[in-house]
């Protein structure tokens, strides 16, 4: 797509969905966000679906991470449809990619910790993304051999998970040898696909904490405009210039890496370039959203540390998001891994 051609589409989607998510309190709710078109935006168009690629998709996270909207678009659509696209086409499988496009039938991806042998899965994977909700679990497991594989089946136990921010919905899932309905092989290397969706779900992350930040600090600057002390505004005063200065950098580089890790992620190859822009976008974007909400809670004063405001909900968030799908510390390890690696 000509590059002035996607950002008229980037914008158009960026517009649609601020508009929506902030004139509407439900907007996130899963029939809508089908009705709007989301859930299927990557789904081929013989699916129901757009047709577009994880670019257009991080518009939408962003959005909604500014508006810190409470959805499982996450689990159900940005991770789903993922994983559906990624496995080798067979009737099953495309009748529920169809079924999860158009919003019929609400999925999400166990990714990690479960085991399949003798056609039996064994295992536990904690803190997966809208799992309660689900109607299906696609459950990624390695088989005897160590490949990766994606199951199907009923009786797993799905056991929420509590966690500080309310707007997400965490469980635990646990295969306790529950027979497998239907056993799915990637189409590709096995290994390349699953490192793709593990960065893809990092990357998503990223795109929620950018959005939140910019939010912060939208917020934080109209508020130091309007906001008197000594019979001037408190943006005049030099130490919360400095503060809403750092913010900006904060989200500038940010947004840098964000978007090169989604460019990445829409090119084809091997995926290790993919997954150092992803290291790089979910290390600093959702430690910078971290700080960039606190610091908002601190400018807004006394009225910051009120339910009123609501900038704990984008501070929780953030905290969320910065644990979610790896830690800062544990992709710049990869970082460091990756780049010592080649240095020899």
């Amino acid at each position: 797509m000509d590059g002035h051609i996607q950002k008229d589409v980037h914008d158009e989607f960026r517009s649609v969905a601020a508009d929506l998510l902030s004139k509407n309190e439900a907007a996130a709710d899963w029939s809508l966000l089908a009705e709007a078109g989301w859930v299927g935006l990557e789904a081929p168009e013989d699916a129901g679906g757009a047709g577009v690629t994880f670019a257009e998709v991080a518009v939408i996270l962003e959005e909604m991470g500014r508006a810190a909207a409470p959805t499982s678009y996450l689990g159900g659509a940005v991770l789903s449809v993922g994983t559906l696209i990624a496995l080798q086409p067979n009737a099953s499988r495309d009748g529920l990619l169809t079924e999860v496009a158009a919003g019929a039938v609400r999925t999400a991806v166990v990714l990690g910790g479960i085991r399949v042998e003798n056609n039996r899965l064994t295992g536990r994977a904690a803190f997966v993304p809208d799992a309660e909700c689900a109607d299906r679990l696609l459950v990624i497991a390695t088989d005897p051999g160590g490949t990766p594989v994606v199951a199907v089946a009923d009786g797993l136990t799905v056991t929420p998970q509590p966690v500080l921010d309310e707007t997400r919905r965490l469980a635990e899932v646990t295969a306790d040898g529950v027979a497998v309905s239907e056993l799915w092989r990637f189409d590709g290397d096995p290994a390349v696909q699953v490192r793709r969706l593990a960065d893809r779900a990092a990357v998503a992350v990223a795109c929620d904490s950018l959005g939140l930040a910019d939010a912060m600090l939208a917020a934080t600057v109209s508020y130091a405009k309007v906001r008197t002390q000594f019979g001037r505004p408190i943006g005049s005063f030099q130490a919360v210039k400095h503060a809403c200065a750092d913010m900006l950098v904060r989200v500038r580089v940010a947004r840098q890496l964000v978007t090169a890790a989604v460019e990445a992620l829409t090119d084809t190859g091997d995926g290790r370039d993919a997954s150092a822009a992803a290291s790089m976008a979910k290390s600093y974007a959702c430690a910078a959203a971290v700080d960039v909400a606190g610091k908002a809670m601190q400018l807004h004063g006394g009225i910051g540390y009120t339910w009123e405001s609501g900038i704990h909900l984008y501070l929780k968030r953030a905290l969320l998001n910065r644990s979610l799908f790896g830690s800062p510390a544990e992709h710049r390890r990869q970082l460091a891994k990756r780049y010592s690696s080649s240095a020899d």
